[in-house]
């Protein structure tokens, strides 16, 4: 099986996403916050870039992080159970890391919930420390742990 390939979100893939959001992110919040109207927004936003992961014609992951002036905010980020442990979330990670430094971003933010061990380790993996604890962040529902990450890359042989 080959890897899946990265490009940005067009509109009809908004149904999807927000499935997967659904299905592998908000199950047992009691609602849907990231909902195809609320996805298909994203996509259109100038300040934010909903990547996705696809093989075979058929979405494998998706990320969504919003860009600010210093700092960029990944609200969400899944891959399919079948894909994952193969590196795809790792590269989706890698190719918005690059964007936020092309863009000038220095800080990359987010959150996930608090219980989810194996998020926490992925993100731990990448370079993320731990920030905060927020209460109720999920819907009231469920405590978030907020990470963060310093992107910016020092050039060793710099003149002085």
């Amino acid at each position: 099986m080959h890897g899946p390939t990265f490009r940005l979100a067009r509109p009809p893939d908004a149904d999807a996403i927000a499935l997967m959001s659904r299905e592998l992110i908000e199950a047992g919040l009691g609602g849907w916050s990231w909902d195809p109207q609320r996805v298909a927004r994203a996509i259109r936003a100038r300040d934010t870039v909903v990547l996705v992961a696809a093989a075979q014609n058929s979405l494998t992951g998706f990320a969504i992080m919003n860009f600010g002036d210093a700092s960029a905010h990944l609200s969400l980020l899944a891959v399919r159970p079948s894909h994952q442990r193969r590196g795809v979330g790792a590269r989706m990670m890698a190719w918005l890391e690059e964007s936020a430094l092309v863009a000038g971003i220095a800080t990359i933010n987010l959150e996930l919930r608090a219980g989810n061990s194996a998020a926490r380790d992925f993100y731990r993996a990448l370079g993320f420390r731990e920030t905060a604890y927020i209460p109720g962040y999920y819907q009231g529902v469920e405590t978030a742990l907020r990470m963060s990450r310093d992107i910016r890359r020092w050039i060793s042989d710099r003149i002085s």
